[in-house]
């Protein structure tokens, strides 16, 4: 089931982003503890007492020319209201109620979401009075806050929370290949759908929509039902110059979020940027089983090493997500884009493997024992048992006397080890440390 989506939108300074971050960054409010994930983003997944959500901060977005300045913010409001499962709605408790505030209100009473008032910079009790201008925008329960201090923001969530489920995981019975194809603006995401529907194709579901929109399509391939999620590109913000651009980066967000598996594709002419580690990272944050496809491969000059010289570039930039496999394609003549789906068939087969627990607890407590875990205060760390709790995606449970004292480079040691003895090749590993049982 996908995880709601909420949107934070508001006109410029009133403290969108610091809400973002604090609300992100803010203690049982976390994004997964993966070493190397940037935070430089503006949206993510969140996780408030076991409930978890995707928050998006539209201010992140919008374009810094003056003259399109206020219709951007309007147009990526709508754009909110369309996409998201609820809205948070921000204004400046310092500055006052503006006109641009009242247009906003506007757009959102005429939609049919659940709206979260939330009055910004009241940094103390004595300060509640400045909330009461924003009564008049018609919105129930306004609640204010500081969100630059981190007041009253865990009541917030709480309230945000309230309908949401509890650890909304994947069913481990839809054992159904979902595969996301991601990536930039022009890589070649739709011509890869296409190709690939070229051939070997049995059931076609189109679904209508702009070229931006994502479009699913249901193939049979080597005898086994795959559906393909064409999306459009994510793009960095300092390009999104446009709302629709915006759209199609909530719309992939979504799509990523409805797959269980994503290709993402780079091109191999253009040098390896940030964002496409951050279109990796998205993925794995969510626990979704990743490919690297290097598209275009047939248009490079190359050599008898450029195949092996340019993958290990790619490992370098990858560093932590080594375990993703990564495979040269070119969609036009299509070449090995089969063998893509192969390899996609293959890691989410990856995915769904269950390890006993006797055969878990042989491994990784000699690996313990050769390589015990180390603390800054020299207390000691016992870790006694370990075992596979679910599937699809795999989480690992480890019983430890001091759960919260094993550090991440020791985690990033465990993790390896299971990879050494079972592989897991694509597949993000969720680790949990508990306290040791008596």
């Amino acid at each position: 089931m996908p995880n709601p989506l909420i949107a934070i939108v508001g006109r410029p300074n009133v403290g969108k982003s610091t809400l973002f971050n604090r609300i992100i960054g803010a203690q049982h409010a976390i994004v997964h503890d993966l070493p190397g994930v940037t935070r430089d983003r503006h949206y993510g997944l969140a996780e408030w007492t076991g409930k978890k959500f995707m928050l998006i901060d539209t201010g992140g977005f919008v374009p810094n020319s003056d003259e399109v300045f206020e219709k951007a913010i309007r147009e990526q409001s709508q754009i909110a209201i369309e996409e998201a499962d609820k809205i948070i709605f921000v204004v400046d408790g310092k500055e006052g109620l503006t006109p641009i505030d009242k247009d906003i209100a506007q757009i959102l009473r005429k939609a049919n979401k659940k709206v979260h008032l939330v009055i910004n910079k009241i940094d103390s009790a004595r300060d509640e009075h400045a909330a009461a201008p924003f009564f008049k925008l018609g919105f129930t329960d306004p609640y204010s806050l500081g969100a630059l201090a981190g007041r009253k923001i865990g009541d917030f969530l709480d309230l945000v929370t309230k309908e949401f489920l509890v650890n909304m995981e994947e069913d481990e019975s839809d054992s159904q290949l979902k595969i996301a194809i991601i990536g930039k603006t022009n890589v070649g995401k739709s011509s890869l759908v296409n190709a690939i529907l070229g051939k070997e194709r049995s059931i076609v579901t189109p679904i209508a929509g702009t070229t931006r929109d994502p479009v699913d399509s249901t193939i049979t391939y080597a005898g086994e039902e795959i559906l393909l999620i064409d999306t459009a590109g994510l793009m960095r913000k300092s390009r999104i110059r446009h709302s629709v651009d915006f759209f199609s980066t909530i719309r992939t967000l979504k799509a990523i979020d409805r797959c269980n598996l994503a290709v993402v594709l780079f091109d191999a002419a253009i040098p390896l940027e940030k964002q496409d580690l951050r279109i990796v990272q998205t993925a794995v944050e969510k626990n979704v089983s990743v490919v690297v496809a290097v598209n275009k491969w047939d248009a490079i000059e190359k050599d008898t090493n450029s195949t092996k010289e340019y993958e290990q570039v790619l490992r370098n930039k990858l560093r932590t997500f080594d375990y993703i496999p990564i495979i040269f394609i070119s969609e036009k003549p299509k070449q090995r884009i089969f063998k893509m789906l192969d390899l996609a068939k293959q890691v989410h087969t990856n995915r769904a493997m269950r390890i006993p627990t006797s055969s878990l607890n042989e491994a990784l407590l000699a690996d313990i024992l050769h390589y015990p875990p180390s603390t800054k205060t020299g207390k000691d760390v016992k870790l006694n048992y370990v075992t596979q709790v679910k599937a699809s995606p795999p989480v690992f449970v480890f019983f430890a006397n001091e759960p919260d004292m094993v550090s991440v480079v020791y985690k990033r040691y465990l993790e390896n080890r299971i990879r050494h003895h079972y592989g897991f090749q694509g597949v993000p590993l969720t680790l949990v440390f508990k306290k040791k049982r008596k």
